[in-house]
């Protein structure tokens, strides 16, 4: 593994108002499941052959967080999701698809949120480009698809460490949000990790006052990863 390194500039920050975010990118042409777990506990993140870190100089509010999924315990409303969604959900496990069917979801699902939390907006060409960063990549991305009967309503994007997944990126139908689907994609994938004998999940950066990030430490108990490299319980229930 060769990661080749290069910086930016201080920008607004994508996730807090009012801060600066210094991001730090790499790439490789060559990526192996462990060398991509040693990364992971470096505080890096991926999307395709494109690595990513923030090293703001004075905010450290994005923090790596992981879920021991032996351990797991849903609180009420993970249950009642468990219950509700675990017989009527069909997933299947598979290499990528790119199609009419993925492409329309992603746009109704990006927009939905253009519109609900200040996301810009995106057409069926962006989309295109964005699905394929995710998936073209040095490892075998593996896509998690959510069907209710026919009609697919959910894509996660996953990669398969030696010790668990690692969630990429997911996307899914907002006419179907009594479904909670993002929550769904979150349980199901650590019932499928204690499924396999797995220890953990990774659900990549949590930042407490972004909605959109927040919400992964409501699956407890979880660890965050800290400075010294060694990870920590951050909520236990």
């Amino acid at each position: 593994m060769r990661v080749q390194k290069y910086d930016t500039p201080l920008r607004h920050c994508n996730y807090l108002p009012g801060k600066t975010m210094h991001m730090v990118y790499g790439q490789v042409e060559e990526l192996s499941s462990e060398e991509y777990l040693w990364l992971i506990n470096q505080r890096w993140r991926r999307f395709g052959y494109l690595l990513f870190r923030p090293e703001c100089p004075s905010c450290n509010a994005c923090e790596p967080i992981r879920v021991p999924v032996r351990e797991y315990k849903p609180n009420r409303n993970q249950r009642r999701i468990i219950k509700h969604n675990s017989e009527l959900l069909r997933l299947e496990i598979g290499r990528p698809k790119i199609d009419e069917e993925h492409v329309r979801l992603y746009v109704a699902h990006h927009n939905h949120h253009s519109e609900t939390r200040d996301w810009q907006s995106t057409d069926a060409n962006s989309a295109l480009q964005s699905i394929l960063n995710f998936t073209v990549s040095p490892l075998p991305v593996l896509e998690w698809a959510y069907y209710l009967a026919d009609e697919l309503v959910a894509v996660a994007y996953v990669d398969q460490l030696p010790d668990g997944f690692s969630g990429i990126y997911f996307y899914h139908s907002p006419a179907h949000r009594h479904l909670s689907l993002g929550n769904w994609i979150c349980i199901s994938m650590i019932l499928k990790a204690k499924e396999m004998n797995f220890d953990y999940i990774y659900f990549g950066y949590y930042v407490e006052g972004n909605i959109s990030m927040e919400y992964k430490a409501s699956f407890a108990p979880n660890q965050i990863l800290q400075a010294d490299g060694t990870w920590d319980y951050f909520r236990k229930d």
